[in-house]
Parts: C-alpha cells; structure tokens; sequence
C-alpha cells in the first residue's frame, strides 16, 4: 500500500518553513538582519540549538548568510536577477533604458490591475500613506525624497498585487533604478513642471487602486511609463544636441 507512517515535523524544519514563507512574500528583504538567536528562540517559542540548525539548513540553500560579529542576514544575492555583468552591460546601452521602460509598462499595467481587484485595506493604507508623503515632499521641493518615494509607491503597488513572482522581478528591477543603473531619477524631480506632472501621474494611479477600477489603473500607469519614457528621449537629445555644440565651439576656438 502506498501510505507512509506520519511523523511530527522536526521544530528546525519548522522555523524553516516559516523563515522561506517570509522571503517568498517579501516580508524579509535582502540584505536585512535577521533578530538574535535568542530573540528568535523567545518569539518562536523553541530552543535555541532547533533555531541553530534552522539557519544552518538556511545558510546551506543560501537563503540567509551569518556575517561573523554582525549576525544573520536574508542572502543579498536573491535582490537581484541579473548578473553584475549584464546590470553593467545595460547601463552602457542605450536601448537597454527603452526596452526596461517597456518591460515596466507592462508588467506594472498587470501589477496595477491585480492592485485594484486584490489589494487588502492594510494594502491601500501602506499606499495611501506613500502617497501622502509624495505629497508632502513635492511641497517641500526635495527631489531625492520624492525620487525615493516614487520606487516606494511603484514597489508597494507591486506588493499589493500579490504575486510572488512579480513582486520578485519587480523589486530586482527598482534595485537598478534606484542605482541609477538606466537613468538618474532625481534629475525627473528637479524640474518644476515635470515634478507637477508626476504627482499628478500618481495621483491617477493612486485613485484608479483605491476605486478598484482595473482597466483604469492600467491606463494610469501606461500614461505614466510614456511620459517616463518621452522623457528620457527628450533629455538624450537634449545630451546630443549639447554634445554637437561643445564640439563646434571647441573646434571654432582651436582655429
């Protein structure tokens, strides 16, 4: 007969199991310290050899890695799925920025709808109260707040549709945008009229999500991504044509 003896699942096995729960959701981070092996011990309620041999199983699937003197940390190699090689080959390719635009568009078109059809109320508190920080930074004029709070309000967007895979791929993608990998997103923010037609970009998207309107929510996002995009076309000819006149003025001055 093909049925096995039932044996109690091993409490390391356990911690295990909910340590992989909690970076699958997104809830740990990479790169983020884990609590002490006592605080984990008292919050689990277990014994602290059963929390040793949990990070070991974790350490060996290189879910978490223990720094000697600092503690233990969510692997920072699943930030990112891309290799550095290929992160530094898209920011030497123009058409690499174009093509990542595009990828955007559609998979946050996708995220936007998921968003308004499945996001929960704690969902739309945590993105109402990005967006009430935008708000506020944009009053204040900081550029590099409300460029850190744009990835933010995208990411929790992302978070909101409740797909592990998207949220995965997507937060990899804003860790290159907010490197700089493709473009300067602080640049965006210091122009006084682009930074009005973004928060007025958001302020679209943040109402479609909170009327559950999905088709909607697309729409704001790819009337969004198009701005980005003709954005960024503008300011590389802008580069092109700043480029041509340096050229001619130096050659002019060389005569």
């Amino acid at each position: 007969m093909p049925f096995q003896k039932i044996s109690q699942e091993k409490v390391a096995r356990a911690i295990v199991r909910q340590v992989e729960n909690l970076i699958l959701r997104g809830i740990l981070k990479p790169g983020e310290r884990l609590p002490s092996e006592r605080d984990l011990a008292t919050k689990m309620d277990v014994s602290r050899p059963s929390i040793r041999e949990a990070i070991n199983e974790l350490e060996m699937r290189q879910l978490v890695e223990t720094r000697p003197g600092s503690g233990v940390f969510v692997a920072q190699v699943l930030g990112s799925a891309f290799s550095p090689a290929l992160v530094a080959l898209f920011s030497s390719h123009k058409e690499a920025l174009y093509d990542y635009i595009a990828f955007r568009r559609d998979l946050e078109g996708m995220a936007a709808e998921r968003a308004a059809t499945h996001a929960g109320d704690t969902d739309i508190d945590v993105i109402r109260h990005i967006f009430c920080r935008m708000e506020a930074a944009h009053e204040k004029r900081n550029p590099t707040l409300e460029a850190t709070l744009d990835a933010e309000f995208h990411m929790a967007i992302v978070e909101a549709a409740h797909n592990v895979i998207m949220l995965h791929m997507m937060r990899s993608m804003f860790e290159m945008l907010q490197a700089g990998v493709f473009y300067n997103r602080s640049l965006l923010f210091e122009n006084r009229s682009t930074r009005s037609a973004l928060l007025q970009q958001h302020r679209a998207i943040y109402d479609a999500i909170l009327a559950r309107n999905p088709a909607k929510a697309r729409s704001a996002v790819n009337a969004h991504l198009d701005f980005i995009e003709l954005a960024m076309r503008e300011q590389e000819q802008s580069d092109h044509h700043e480029d041509t006149a340096r050229k001619r003025y130096q050659h002019k001055k060389a005569q």
